[in-house]
């Protein structure tokens, strides 16, 4: 296991605001460590969760709106 990241670490990772990520932490959408008061964040938990939340593109381009 690599070292764990701290918050400042994981938002620049997630590339969101150091803001965000305790609320990711709060509503338990993302896996966390708690050593001691401190929550550090395993950098294999991070990007699977970036690649959980991927979204493939369609092949066939944008679907077309029909009326």
């Amino acid at each position: 296991m690599q070292r764990p990241l701290n918050i400042a670490e994981a938002a620049d990772r997630l590339g969101v605001t150091p803001r965000f990520v305790p609320r990711l932490v709060a509503e338990r959408r993302i896996p966390f460590l708690k050593v001691g008061r401190h929550v550090r964040f395993d950098p294999d938990d991070i990007d699977a969760f970036l690649a959980a939340g991927r979204v493939e593109a369609q092949r066939n381009g944008w679907p077309v709106r029909r009326s």
